[in-house]
Formats: C-alpha cells, sequence, structure tokens
C-alpha cells in the first residue's frame, strides 16, 4: 500500500453530515469483526507476484502496467508496458538497470520503502476512527455480502485538522457475510470541507473513493481495484488534490522469505 493508497484507506473511513446520532449496534459488531481481521497480522502474512495497472500522479497521468513482487523490505516493480505499449529498447535497458541497483543496494531500498511502510501504519493507526468516529445503519444483505451506511457521530470532536478533514464523507461498507472480511468501501464528500477556516486549504463536495478487495490463492484479500477522485487544495497534505485508477490481478503465492534478489530474478524472468 503506497502513499496513494493510504489515501484512500484514510479517506474510507470517514463521514460527514447527518444528525442522527443512533447507530445500529448490529452493524457495529459486524463492523468490529471486519476490523479485526484487518488488523490481524496472522491474517496478511503471505507473500504475492502481482500485475497493476496505475494511473495517477506517480504515473505523470500515463496507465503504467507493472509487475510486482512483495517482499519483507518493500515491494519490487518492474515497469511493463506505458499506455498499451511495450518499452522502447532504451527504457528497458534503464529499467533493468534501476533493479540491478536495488539489488546491490538492499539497504536503501528498505529504507525507501520503509517510508511508505509508516504511511500504511498511519492508516492502520486512523482505522481505528471507524470505531469510535462513525455511525453505522442497519445492515441488509447485498448478494454475498452485507451493506452498512456510514456517517458521522456528531458527538465526536475530532483531534487534529486531518481528523476534520477525514471526518467529511458519508458512504457504504460491503462485507463477505462468510469471511467477515472488507468487500468494497465506498464514499463520498457531500459538501466543501474547509481547513483551518479556509486558510489551509478546501476539499471539494463530489471527491469521492471506491476500493475493492477480493480474496486470492492463499485466502489473503487484497486490493483489487481502487479509485480515488479527490479536489481540492491544502497546505496540510502534499496528496490533497489527485485522482488515481488501480487495478491489481493475476496474483500469484511467493515464498514467505523471498528475498529482494530473488524477486528481481523472478520479475526477469
Amino acid at each position: 500500500m503506497r502513499v496513494a493508497v493510504w489515501w484512500v484507506t484514510l479517506i474510507c473511513l470517514l463521514g460527514a453530515g447527518g444528525l442522527r446520532a443512533q447507530s445500529s449496534s448490529e452493524a457495529k459488531r459486524i463492523v468490529e469483526t471486519m476490523l479485526t481481521h484487518e488488523n490481524d497480522p496472522a491474517e496478511h502474512r503471505n507473500r504475492y507476484m502481482y500485475v497493476s495497472e496505475e494511473r495517477s500522479d506517480r504515473t505523470g497521468g500515463h496507465l503504467w502496467r507493472e509487475r510486482v513482487v512483495e517482499t519483507s523490505a518493500g515491494k519490487v516493480r518492474m515497469l511493463l508496458a506505458v499506455d498499451g505499449s511495450p518499452l522502447s529498447a532504451e527504457r528497458a535497458a534503464a529499467e533493468r538497470e534501476r533493479l540491478a541497483q536495488i539489488v546491490a543496494h538492499p539497504e536503501e531500498f528498505r529504507q525507501r520503502e520503509q517510508a511508505m511502510t509508516n504511511d500504511e501504519q498511519h492508516a492502520e493507526q486512523m482505522l481505528a476512527l471507524l470505531r469510535k468516529a462513525f455511525l453505522f445503519d442497519d445492515p441488509h444483505e447485498a448478494g454475498n455480502d452485507l451493506q452498512i451506511a456510514f456517517r458521522p457521530d456528531p458527538a465526536y470532536k475530532t483531534q487534529s485538522l486531518e481528523e476534520r478533514v477525514l471526518h467529511a464523507m458519508t458512504g457504504t461498507i460491503l462485507v463477505d457475510r462468510r469471511m467477515m472480511q472488507l468487500h468494497r468501501i465506498d464514499g463520498t464528500m457531500p459538501t466543501d470541507v474547509s481547513v483551518g477556516f479556509g486558510l489551509l486549504g478546501t476539499v471539494h463536495a463530489g471527491s469521492n473513493f471506491n476500493t475493492t478487495h477480493e480474496m486470492e490463492p492463499g485466502g489473503d484479500w487484497k486490493d483489487a481495484v481502487a479509485n480515488t477522485a479527490i479536489e481540492g487544495k491544502a497546505l496540510l497534505f502534499k496528496e490533497i488534490g489527485r485522482n488515481e485508477h488501480l487495478v491489481h490481478s493475476e496474483f500469484r503465492l511467493m515464498p514467505a522469505d523471498i528475498s529482494v534478489a530473488q524477486a528481481v530474478e523472478m520479475l526477469e524472468r
């Protein structure tokens, strides 16, 4: 989960508006169970190789197709195509050289990836907001899922400017009924949200996100699709105005102890 995915995860915890102060106890129980699974390291122990298609700020607005291998040090990526076209000979050579540098300097790679891991940990901390800062409507069946609408608890007092921005969306959660795992979450910002009376910035109404998890070989629920359209400008977040589309597919289990060098070897086959 990179910085962009961190944003999606952070935003998906939030709700805005709504004056009702009641929350469904059954929905709260389901959400608590789902969050327990999300936060259980034992349920996220497997390593995978997969194909990622991404259009974002990181890709300069182009569609990048990459093959990714997860390791204990971080995610090793190899660019395969740009906007549907294979890499030129020059760019392919540059990509191989970049991978060679990762193998030659694994500690530098680990440090770069650790910064992203810190963002993931921050997102996990913010996940606790879903327990204390939001209200839920009664669940109802939606195919194999339970659908729960979420909204903010008006009694909750935000503790930071971050929470002020994050406490600003309404949406729905889909929880797989059998596994009690997060399947999908959608959110939309119904009104503009100003930070610091507008002096620090504004996130605009209509900003939205959705992210979908699917169960992959080995039993892990992995990010399959993520879309983010957050519009606005703020001094608080570098990433405040962004549009991103991610699709992950073709998951394959990797050895749990796969090294960075072995990951590069897998990618270059």
